[in-house]
C-alpha cells in the first residue's frame, strides 16, 4: 500500500478540481493547471478532496498511485502559492545578474553564460551570489534550478560552483607532498 497515495488531497477554499477521463484540471486564484494520469489509476473528486486509487495490484499501478497523488497535490499547492528554489554561488569572481528574461552567469569560463528564463518561471538575484527561482509548477521550477546548477556543479576540493541553499558538499582532501 502506498502511504502517500492513500491520503486524499484536500481542496482549500477558492480551489476547484474537475476530472474528465484521466485528465485532472485544478483551478485556483493563481491560475489553472492540468495533469493527465496513466490508465493505472482512478481519480475522483468528492467532498472537497481529490482521491487517487490504483486499478490493479501490479507494480506499475502502485508506482503510479503515489506519483499521481503527488502530482495532484503539487497542482493544488501551485494554484494557491508558489514553489521556490534558492541557489548559492561560491567561488572567486562567480556572480549572477538578471537582465530582462536572461540570467547572465559569470562562472570562470572565458565567456559569460546567458541562460534564457522560460515562461512561467521567475528568476531573481537578490545578491550577486544568490539566485531565486519561483513559479507555480513544481516540476518546471525544479528543472530550471537543476539546469542553472548544471552550468557549474560544486566541486569537492574547493567547493566552488552553484549549489542549492543549505546543500552540504563533502570536502575531499587534496594531494599531499
Amino acid at each position: 500500500m502506498s502511504r502517500i497515495g492513500k491520503k486524499a488531497v484536500p481542496l482549500p477554499s477558492g480551489v476547484s478540481a474537475s476530472v474528465s477521463g484521466q485528465t485532472v484540471e485544478v483551478k485556483g486564484p493563481k491560475g489553472t493547471q492540468s495533469f493527465t494520469a496513466t490508465d493505472d489509476v482512478t481519480i475522483t473528486v468528492a467532498d472537497g478532496e481529490v482521491s487517487v486509487m490504483p486499478r490493479g495490484t501490479s507494480k506499475r499501478a502502485r508506482q503510479q498511485w503515489g506519483m499521481s497523488r503527488t502530482m495532484v497535490a503539487n497542482m493544488v499547492h501551485g494554484v494557491t502559492d508558489t514553489f521556490k528554489k534558492e541557489l548559492e554561488i561560491q567561488g572567486v569572481g562567480y556572480r549572477a545578474a538578471v537582465q530582462g528574461n536572461v540570467l547572465r552567469l559569470n562562472l570562470g569560463y572565458s565567456h559569460d553564460v546567458d541562460f534564457q528564463i522560460p515562461a512561467g518561471v521567475t528568476v531573481t538575484c537578490p545578491k550577486q551570489t544568490e539566485i531565486v527561482v519561483e513559479g507555480h509548477d513544481a516540476q518546471q521550477v525544479g528543472q530550471v534550478a537543476a539546469n542553472i546548477r548544471d552550468w557549474r556543479r560544486p566541486e569537492p576540493y574547493k567547493g566552488k560552483g552553484i549549489r542549492y541553499k543549505g546543500e552540504y558538499i563533502f570536502q575531499k582532501e587534496g594531494k599531499k607532498k
